[in-house]
Formats: C-alpha cells, sequence, structure tokens
C-alpha cells in the first residue's frame, strides 16, 4: 500500500491544521441551524396491528426477500451538465445530495460499476451533513457554503492509523479537531477520518496541503469526514463507521469521484 513520507515539521503541520479549522469544517459562531429531521437512510418503522402475514408471526407481515439492487445505466438524480463532469473513467461515484439550496442535511449512495460504459449498481443510502447555510455554485472561504460540483478523491489521513484504505493516507496529530460546532456539539474525533475533496487543493498531496490553485479567497480544506452531529464549515460528514467503509472502498484504480450538491442544482 502507498504511504506518504511525513516532510512536514510538526509545528507546520499544526499551524496547517489551524488554518484548515479556520477555513473548512472547524469551529464556527453562525446562528444555530434548523433542528434534527428524520434519517434518511434508516428503515421506516413497523407498522403495529393488523394480521399476521403468510409466513410471519403475529402482528408482522412476513418479511420480503432481500434483492440486489437493478443496475443502472445513468446516475439517477443528475442532468446533463452534472453527468457531463462525471470522467468516463470512473468507476465510483459517491452522489451526496443535499435536501435543499439553504440546507445542511443530505443523503449520500456510492454507487460502482464493473467497467466504462457498464451499469451502475447502487449502495446503501447515508445520511449526511453539509455547511451550515448550504450549498453554492461559488465558493468562498468563510461562506460557510459547501462547494456544487465534481470533485475527484485520491487521497485520505486523519488522526487514527489507516484503517485499510488504498488511498494514499496520511496520520498524525495535526488532524486533532478541538473546540464545537454551530450547534455547540463538541468537534473532538471529527477528523479521525477524512478524506480530502479536491475542490481548490493538489491532488497527490496530503489533506493538509495548504497549496489553493484557485486562490487562498476561494477557500479550501474541504473534506469527507467523521459526523459531530452538527453542520460543517464547507465539509461533507458521516458516520464514523461509513467513513471507515469508504475508506476501504474507494479505489484510485477505479477513479472516485464525489459528485456533491442540493438536488435542484445537481438535476440541471
Amino acid at each position: 500500500m502507498k504511504r506518504r513520507n511525513r516532510t512536514m515539521a510538526p509545528l507546520t503541520a499544526l499551524l496547517t491544521a489551524a488554518a484548515l479549522l479556520a477555513t473548512g469544517c472547524g469551529t464556527t459562531t453562525t446562528p444555530h441551524a434548523s433542528g434534527a429531521v428524520a434519517d434518511p437512510g434508516a428503515p421506516a418503522p413497523e407498522q403495529s396491528g393488523g394480521k399476521a402475514g403468510k409466513a410471519g408471526k403475529a402482528g408482522k407481515a412476513a418479511p420480503e426477500p432481500r434483492r440486489s439492487p437493478r443496475p443502472l445505466l445513468r446516475l439517477p438524480g443528475l442532468g446533463p451538465k452534472t453527468l457531463s463532469q462525471v470522467p468516463d473513467d470512473t468507476r465510483q461515484a459517491l452522489v451526496v445530495t443535499g435536501e435543499g439550496r439553504d440546507e445542511n442535511r443530505g443523503t449520500a449512495v456510492l454507487y460502482e460499476r464493473e467497467r466504462p460504459g457498464a451499469a451502475w449498481r447502487p449502495g446503501t443510502p447515508w445520511p449526511t451533513h453539509n455547511a451550515v447555510r448550504g450549498w453554492t455554485d461559488r465558493h468562498v472561504q468563510g461562506d460557510l457554503r459547501s462547494p456544487i460540483g465534481v470533485f475527484t478523491l485520491t487521497d485520505a489521513g486523519g488522526l487514527l492509523p489507516d484503517p485499510g484504505t488504498k488511498l494514499t493516507y496520511d496520520t498524525g496529530s495535526a488532524f486533532t479537531a478541538r473546540g464545537t460546532g454551530s450547534e455547540g456539539e463538541p468537534l473532538a474525533g471529527a477528523f479521525d477520518y477524512v478524506i480530502a475533496i479536491n475542490y481548490n487543493r493538489r491532488p497527490g498531496t496530503t489533506p493538509l496541503d495548504w497549496t489553493r490553485p484557485l486562490g487562498v479567497s476561494r477557500g479550501g480544506g474541504i473534506w469527507l469526514h467523521v459526523d459531530h452531529d452538527g453542520p460543517t464549515q464547507g465539509c461533507v460528514s458521516f458516520g464514523r463507521p461509513v467513513m471507515k467503509q469508504l475508506l476501504r472502498t474507494l479505489d484510485p484504480a477505479k477513479k472516485p469521484v464525489v459528485v456533491m450538491g442540493d438536488k435542484s442544482s445537481l438535476s440541471r
């Protein structure tokens, strides 16, 4: 497995992490976001009462046989403009669909295919958080919105050791998350696992790299990371088991990308 040689001095690494917290997914003084909503990835609660199903117990219908998801000829929910940005050779596409332009919750599905041009197979839907103020077509530093677009995924890291990823993985204390989020929730553990989204960054470097090809004013430090039970400053967050699964599943040989934005924007 490819490993990154750490050449960054400890002090430089910590300063870099602090800078990322200032422009990426660290603390925020934004007013509290809206209240929690139902987990979009959770199964619907069972209905009580009624007659027993043919093979079920009293009060419960017989369980439906589990079926493999049907392959899809195109990524669902994406319009021509968005689809045109997905590279032809991509075989893994993580589609993050926000609930609305100004909303900070959404759902993500990892789609995979065996070869370019083949049908896509969807994975399990996962609930997500995004930036506290929602989404934007032109992200700038401090706007507290997540950038809309299609971005490659090449580099990962975290406070915790590599869980078994094929992505290049960097680790160290510079990934320590401190402070609280916009709803007063502690950020500790949020950067235990991160995957850098290649928005305004140099692919092939640690997620802590401060290079900003579009300029510092366009923000940066946009990651996939562990959810801290609240909206982010610009990143997209997942439950800890999901982040570990993503790290173990994403394969640079399959040219993985994240397709992210609110539902309306992605449908264009």
